[in-house]
């Protein structure tokens, strides 16, 4: 192939990336109303009734206030339901409109669609993360302990659930299917995925089964770029973040080039 043949198809790819990264940004400002005040709502209502009404009764949890300690694990909470809600509805929309199909026969590459829609997923997943993040600071004080592991826990777990959030709207095929993971699934993992306790709390049985809930390894290694305490290792939960990561892009690849659930 020519050089200029490769420019032109490097740039042709360039302007579809920023044209569906800005299409995803436009869409959750657009209706920020409905994208991102609720959750902004709801983790106030989390942080007045859970850190502070029973956090004064709880106590110290790990050496810091019962609101200090949930406070990095309510912010991955909004981090991880906003950036899988934000993928499954835009490309669950973009299939229901059938406009993903005129997508799919342009000379896009299928890298290019995954990483703009995922790239809109990360984006709203991190702007309602930085918004609680700020509500948070109304209630407590935060001190970043390590800010490498903060970032890239963040970034880690918003591509991930993003990649996740892609792979339900393919096998979706009404909207009702994309609220089945989320409810079924995303919530109770969420809930004992440590964002309220630390599994230390809990018989010696129930933490080995808590091991295998990948959110708590999200929820730790967030905190413990937060606080610096964390109930698991380090760099097993970045190790199996980035393996995750791998494999679901690689399965959103396959499922992007096979076409499967989006030909009709």
């Amino acid at each position: 192939m020519s050089t200029a043949y490769l420019n032109s198809e490097f740039t042709a790819n360039m302007v579809a990336l920023r044209t569906i990264v800005y299409r995803e940004i436009r869409r959750f400002t657009r209706i920020w109303p409905q994208t991102l005040l609720p959750p902004a709502i709801t983790m106030v209502l989390y942080f007045v009734i859970f850190g502070n009404l029973i956090g004064s009764q709880i106590g110290d949890m790990g050496g810091f206030t019962y609101m200090e300690y949930i406070v990095p694990g309510l912010i991955m909470m909004s981090v991880i339901t906003n950036s899988y809600g934000n993928v499954v509805s835009s490309f669950f929309g973009s299939k229901f409109q059938r406009s993903i199909e005129e997508l799919m026969v342009s000379p896009v590459s299928p890298h290019i669609i995954l990483t703009g829609y995922v790239v809109g997923g990360v984006l709203r997943g991190l702007a309602v993360g930085f918004i609680v993040t700020l509500l948070s600071l109304f209630f407590t004080k935060l001190q970043v302990h390590h800010l490498g592991v903060t970032v890239l826990v963040v970034l880690l777990t918003a591509t991930i659930f993003s990649l996740g959030g892609f792979i339900n709207a393919v096998f979706a095929r009404n909207f009702d299917d994309i609220s089945i993971i989320p409810t079924f699934v995303l919530t109770p993992l969420t809930y004992l995925g440590g964002v309220f306790y630390s599994i230390t709390l809990l018989p010696q049985f129930w933490q080995t089964v808590s091991l295998a809930n990948p959110v708590l390894h999200m929820v730790n290694a967030f905190r413990y770029g937060i606080l610096g305490v964390s109930d698991i290792r380090i760099d097993v939960a970045i190790g199996f973040m980035l393996v995750a990561t791998a494999v679901l892009y690689g399965v959103c690849i396959r499922l992007l080039v096979s076409g499967r659930g989006m030909r009709q």
